[in-house]
């Protein structure tokens, strides 16, 4: 008789949460009928309490906003990953009741541009500076040989991205989000606005556009990534990333590699297209 294994994603709000989705899809195409993915609305007030109630039947936790950093006091060890974005979406409980953290958002990038078949790339552009710009500024640590213009709308948030640069090893320049569409002659832009924040973009696409990386899944697609697509440029989107990670988390939870990355990717496209 299988013992029964649990997971679950945090955070709030987490309703539209397609981790549910994407996670129970792995479990069913690896046969772990006896393991049980679900979503839990939990803010930073309430993660401690959460989090010493689990039981021995806990093999891990995926994190959303607003507790990627909230998590870190809580466990036993981070990964150097998670370290260098101070950023935990991913803890697993080992045997011995040790919680670790790490972060498969960085790897995951990393992995949905190789699939495009992106791995190098001379330059690259940032739209934006919140928490999701850390971590594709730390992807592009290892794939981008030269500078990388990151585009923000404030000082405040233009000084923390030179400090990411800094840590990362990456050679950062900024720039006011006002020169925002000289992004677009980057080889590689990666998009990390909000829902409509980008829209005003799409009247700006070159001709023969690069790789877009925009890590929006809802809407989709943006109209920044319409209009790259039609000017015939590579498209990267948010669902891409959701797979990505999830698939790394799902390795790490349940010590099955590899997962089904295009069983969950086609569980994670008829959700959404039921939305």
């Amino acid at each position: 008789m299988s013992t029964h294994r649990r997971a679950a994603v945090l955070g709030s709000p987490i309703a539209h949460s397609l981790s549910p989705v994407l996670h129970r899809a792995a479990y069913a195409e690896l046969g772990l009928d006896h393991w049980s993915y679900d979503r839990f609305e939990v803010d930073e007030q309430a993660l401690p309490g959460f989090i010493e109630g689990l039981d021995g039947s806990w093999a891990g936790l995926s994190l959303t906003m607003p507790l990627k950093r909230a998590i870190i006091p809580l466990l036993d060890g981070i990964s150097d990953t998670a370290a260098s974005v101070e950023a935990v979406n991913t803890v697993v409980f080992g045997e011995d009741g040790r919680r670790t953290g790490d972060n498969t958002d960085i790897p995951g990038m990393v992995a949905a541009l190789r699939e495009r078949g992106v791995e190098k790339v001379e330059s690259a552009a940032i739209l934006g500076a919140g928490a999701t710009a850390s971590s594709a500024l730390a992807a592009l640590s290892g794939i981008c040989a030269g500078p990388v213009t990151a585009y923000v709308r404030s000082a405040a948030r233009a000084d923390e991205m030179r400090g990411w640069g800094e840590r990362l090893g990456v050679d950062i320049r900024i720039a006011a989000w006002a020169e925002a569409e000289r992004a677009l002659t980057a080889p590689l832009v990666i998009a990390t606005t909000p829902a409509g924040a980008a829209d005003a973009l799409a009247g700006a696409v070159p001709e023969r556009p690069g790789t877009l990386f925009d890590v929006l899944y809802e809407p989709w697609p943006t109209r920044l990534a319409s209009a790259w697509a039609e000017r015939g440029g590579a498209v990267v989107g948010g669902l891409d990333l959701l797979v990505h990670q999830a698939v790394l988390q799902v390795e790490q939870m349940t010590g099955r590699s590899p997962a089904p990355l295009a069983a969950m990717r086609r569980a994670g496209e008829q959700a959404l297209a039921a939305r």
